[in-house]
């Protein structure tokens, strides 16, 4: 049975007050250190409150109380920068940050740093961050913003916060925080290796290689271990003391005075040269992993017993003793008083009520305000001239959707003064299909721009950037391209709210050039198909225009949604439809349109009925399958005497299955057209929502075949073609 580490920890500590501390020689307390003694016993009371937080933490799962043993002993070291660092410099906080969260809490007599970890231990719906969604560290007023990652998925954000301090003072966007604020993000040793932080890293590089603004200070706290696999020693020092474009500090972090120097150094280099900032703070890890992990099993015992002399609580006790700051019986007083207090708040905490219900739950998820949003989406933009400029091209004319979209930017980007269009080739270029073409000469360098070569990148900024009161509007070239950054909108940006219970919002409507059909450059990654990861996304909006006048009022609806409800969008953009004119035959225009007037917004979830007077069959499809079975429903029309009502769904989530459900009653026969793949994509969950609310439907489903697209016209045989969608209509008809 492995031997309980904690009771070890604590009795070693005790044992070293009334056993050794008395034949300590005298020595200065914060010699060759900014540090003043009665900081240095402050810091040392947030590592003792700290290290009781964590004790309590296994106690409360012993009686099945408490959910989180993650905790920070070895590290509380990091309680130097909770005093070196702002309340107004934003902090993104690895998960070993007790005694951080304890010095800084001090900051706002408001704040019980103590009592609101072990709600959130305690999974407690009184928990004022999150309602016990999650244990985590955050506060509003002290501006931590809740990470429950453990891979330093949260560093790709960090950049874009910090990047749009300096950017949102420059223009004049409200950003929340002073001009000489910076930004921490804080992480372990094993997470530096992770190719979301290693891109994170390479972003900052990238910016502050260009002198572009990037105030970011990136602490590593190093405790040689990821769980059971050490790091190579040397290993982080070698990868980031020479790194191009940041400034390298590392210190001893279970010596306070030293990594209290160190600190100070690092935030002020990083506040007056607005660079990246690397902290490396040299720490231990006490206790394993987390309450589960059983170290014996990868480490010999004297190894561990090795590492428990560098406990910064015994060193720490070293330093205020030798000083003559305290005698050993006042640091075990208060170390036992210590643990008394918290102990106190936890029995006190261990039967709040938690969460009971799924609308409790979910009440902070996504939040929705129809009326609100409609009155924003329908609020026209001041005029102005580079309004005017874009209205000009489209005078005495219908356009097609690309054009239409990049109208609709123009006008988001003078109705928003905080929107922002990022992303590759977005600028003088104007986009790979010249959708964001004019918007670099009408609004400047500052608000449409260029981004590295990195998806991960791309929608870190745009987080971060929301974050800091922007409202971003990234772009990801291609569909195919997204899914090796999906974890940026799943696990970070959607998640925000949830656990923040809406404290804490990212915005965001994140354009996606989209779907297959396209013919002449494709191929898989050109043709993706691939729709079910978005759709499985909590809270995610999932909106796919297939007419230029529905983008634009789509489009409307989507950051009116951001900006009022702080909603995160992914906007599919049918690349075989940006420059589509016609619909049934050559010349006919029919897929051409007028721009929208500015009350015209389509609301979230309403989609549209063609032909609605027909009573043999509905047909329900999105973006190029709409095209094409308004297509067929010509053809059975005429040919074969079958009258189709057709419904664009528009919203592929959240899906309204109540229309159409009401749709599918209406004939009594429901065909679903959907180009995207038959598992997995939204075919199936149509066919399964009609079959359970109105079970005597007839249905059948045509969809593209479960493979990847290949390049060249077998493109076609793995797609809906028109003929199927015939041939299945017909087969609904019979009988």
């Amino acid at each position: 049975m492995e031997f309980d580490r904690a009771k070890a920890i604590d009795a070693r500590f005790k044992r070293f007050l009334l056993e050794e501390a008395g034949t300590l020689p005298r020595l200065p307390a914060v010699e060759g250190s900014r540090l003043s003694a009665d900081t240095l016993l402050e810091l040392y009371d947030a590592q003792v409150t700290s290290r009781h937080v964590d004790f309590a933490a296994r106690a409360l799962r012993a009686r099945d109380r408490g959910y989180y043993t993650i905790g920070s002993a070895g590290h509380e070291g990091n309680a130097v920068l909770g005093e070196l660092l702002r309340v107004d410099d934003p902090c993104f906080l690895h998960y070993r940050s007790g005694a951080f969260m304890v010095q800084r809490g001090r900051k706002d007599p408001t704040e019980d740093v103590v009592r609101t970890t072990l709600l959130g231990i305690c999974a407690a719906a009184s928990d004022p961050l999150c309602e016990g969604r999650h244990k985590v560290w955050g506060s509003r007023p002290l501006w931590v913003a809740p990470q429950t990652s453990t891979i330093a998925s949260q560093l790709p954000k960090v950049v874009g916060a910090a990047l749009a301090i300096d950017r949102g003072h420059r223009l004049g966007v409200p950003v929340g925080v002073p001009i000489d604020a910076i930004v921490c993000c804080s992480f372990g040793d094993a997470s530096v290796n992770h190719s979301t932080a290693q891109g994170a890293f390479n972003a900052a590089s990238w910016l502050s290689h260009q002198k572009i603004p990037v105030p970011l200070l990136l602490v590593c706290e190093d405790n040689g271990w990821g769980i059971s696999v050490p790091t190579p020693p040397g290993w982080v020092q070698g990868s980031f003391r020479d790194r191009l474009g940041f400034a390298y500090y590392e210190a001893d972090g279970t010596d306070l005075p030293q990594a209290y120097e160190a600190a100070a150094e690092a935030i002020a280099r990083c506040r007056r040269d607005r660079c990246p900032t690397f902290l490396r703070l040299s720490t231990v890890r006490l206790m394993g992993h987390a309450g589960s992990d059983i170290e014996s099993e990868y480490r010999q015992f004297s190894e561990i017993e090795t590492s428990e002399l560098r406990d910064p609580l015994i060193l720490g006790a070293r330093r205020i003793l030798a000083a003559g700051l305290r005698t050993p019986g006042q640091l075990l007083d208060h170390y036992e008083g210590t643990r008394a207090r918290v102990m106190a708040v936890a029995d006190e905490v261990a039967n709040e009520p938690q969460l009971d219900t799924v609308a409790k739950v979910v009440a902070a998820l996504a939040p929705n305000s129809p009326a609100a949003v409609q009155r924003e989406a329908t609020r026209p933009a001041a005029p102005s001239a580079e309004l005017a400029e874009a209205g000009k091209r489209a005078i005495g004319r219908q356009r097609h959707m690309a054009a239409m979209i990049n109208r609709a930017l123009h006008e988001a980007m003078a109705k928003y003064p905080g929107a922002l269009v990022f992303g590759e080739d977005v600028a003088r270029k104007g986009g790979v299909y010249h959708v964001t073409t004019g918007l670099w000469k009408a609004f400047g360098p500052g608000r449409v721009f260029n981004t590295l070569l990195d998806e991960q990148a791309i929608l870190g900024l745009a987080i971060g950037a929301a974050h800091l009161g922007f409202l971003p509007i990234p772009e990801i070239q291609y569909l195919a391209y997204l899914h090796n950054a999906l974890d940026q909108i799943r696990g970070e940006a959607c998640s925000l709210q949830f656990f923040s219970n809406d404290q804490f919002r990212n915005p965001m409507v994140v354009r996606i050039a989209s779907f297959a059909y396209q013919k002449g450059f494709g191929g898989h990654f050109h043709n993706d198909n691939a729709l079910g990861a978005l759709r499985e996304i909590p809270g995610l909006v999932v909106a796919a225009p297939a007419r230029g006048d529905e983008a634009v009022g789509m489009l409307r609806t989507c950051l009116a949604m951001a900006q009022v409800d702080g909603r995160v969008v992914a906007f599919l953009e049918p690349i075989a439809l940006y420059m589509t004119k016609d619909l049934h035959a050559d010349g006919d225009g029919a897929w051409l349109s007028d721009y929208p007037e500015p009350d015209y917004a389509v609301p979230l979830g309403e989609g549209r009925v063609y032909h609605p007077e027909a009573g043999d069959l509905t047909i329900v499809s999105y973006a190029n399958g709409l095209w094409r079975s308004l297509r067929a429903a010509m053809t059975l029309r005429e040919e074969h005497g079958i009258s189709a009502r057709v419904l664009d769904l528009r919203w592929l989530q959240p899906l309204n299955t109540d229309w159409i459900v009401e749709h599918a009653r209406a004939t009594g026969r429901l065909l679903v057209v959907d180009e995207c793949r038959r598992a997995g994509a939204l075919g199936e969950s149509v066919l399964a929502g009609v079959a359970l609310a109105a079970p005597g439907t007839r249905m059948e489903l045509v969809a593209g075949v479960d493979c990847y697209i290949p390049l060249g016209p077998p493109m076609q045989l793995m797609l809906p073609q028109e003929a199927d969608v015939v041939a299945a209509a017909q087969r609904l008809m019979v009988g």
